[in-house]
């Protein structure tokens, strides 16, 4: 499965606990990276070498993204709750 265009689920639903470019403290899950452009719904730093390892490393799986952007979103919500 490849990403969705325009979803940017990820961005705003998971967490990221180290700190990356413009964002030194990491991200709270729910919290909008500020690097998502939220009217294209896409990283603005994707492709860059600013772009963090744990975005590369992120694979879309149905289980995780579903059929569309609002499952994508209550599914990482799910597992960033289910997990901690």
């Amino acid at each position: 499965m490849e990403c969705r265009p325009q979803c940017g689920a990820c961005c705003i639903a998971a967490s990221l606990n180290r700190p990356y470019f413009g964002m030194p403290k990491g991200k709270r899950a729910g919290e909008n990276c500020i690097h998502l452009d939220i009217e294209q719904w896409s990283c603005k730093i994707w492709g860059t070498e600013n772009f963090p390892s744990a975005c590369k490393n992120f694979k879309a799986e149905i289980e995780v993204c579903g059929n569309n952007r609002t499952e994508a979103l209550e599914l990482i919500t799910w597992l960033e709750e289910y997990t901690q």
